[in-house]
């Protein structure tokens, strides 16, 4: 299998989509491929799921203003795994990083193209929410699109504008495979969510990637720095990522046949 590059977005923020990368890293890394995950989102929060310190301020947005070498920022998680982090800028310096990035939209492509990955590595993008320069160039790269909705009328209401993205920038590339929605923190107890739940997957048949409960112990990993997987494989939400794993793997498997 070639590289596999999945772009992890939302049209608003607070679904979890750091969480779920670093969870979705774990679980593809379960199914031996190389994984590394990369943060476009300036906040710079990716790198915690991975155990690394906070303290830390390598990253990619600092090296593509000095060197332009992204190799050496890369970061091994504790768990397997690899993280590029944004890194630590100052205001005028993302400034600068977000006009380069306008100035050469192929650049995240080709960046990806430099590493020279195993043929087997899951690339996994984190993105801010919303569009933005980091989601174009997200969009612009990325075989498979995840959208990560929470089940309820806020979120469901921003799914339009998302696909608009993605029809702009993804559906007419030939190496744009699909894009899949993820319902994040899901409960059933509560009548709206599941309402809301069924009427996202009425909608948008054939396009769901898996649900991910609501399950303490994903947030309690979070506090260890651990995934969901590592902290309680046994967890309603182990299992859940799990599944998702295995549905990206599906994918994949199915256009390698297909092609």
């Amino acid at each position: 299998m070639s590289v596999k590059i999945i772009a992890v977005v939302s049209a608003k923020g607070g679904v979890g989509k750091t969480s779920i990368c670093a969870n979705l890293s774990a679980g593809m890394t379960r199914l031996g491929h190389t994984v590394l995950s990369i943060d476009l989102d300036p906040q710079n929060s990716l790198r915690l799921h991975f155990g690394i310190s906070p303290m830390h301020i390598e990253g990619m947005a600092p090296a593509s203003l000095a060197s332009g070498e992204w190799r050496e920022s890369i970061s091994a998680g504790q768990f397997g795994g690899f993280v590029l982090p944004f890194g630590q800028i100052n205001e005028d310096e993302r400034q600068d990083f977000e006009q380069l990035l306008r100035d050469e939209p192929d650049y995240l492509r080709l960046k990806i193209e430099q590493l020279d990955l195993p043929a087997n590595t899951v690339v996994i993008l984190d993105t801010p929410p919303g569009p933005s320069v980091y989601l174009m160039q997200a969009l612009s790269t990325a075989n498979i699109t995840i959208i990560v909705v929470l089940p309820d009328a806020a979120s469901y209401s921003t799914i339009p504008m998302i696909i608009s993205l993605i029809k702009k920038y993804c559906i007419r590339r030939s190496d744009f495979i699909d894009y899949f929605y993820l319902i994040n923190q899901i409960d059933r107890s509560r009548q709206l969510a599941s309402d809301v739940s069924d009427v996202i997957n009425l909608e948008m048949q054939g396009k769901r990637l898996g649900v991910i409960h609501q399950d303490q112990s994903i947030p309690e990993g979070l506090a260890c720095n651990v995934d969901v997987l590592n902290y309680d494989p046994n967890s309603r939400g182990a299992q859940d990522f799990e599944k998702c794993a295995q549905a990206l793997e599906n994918i994949f498997d199915a256009q390698l046949s297909a092609a």
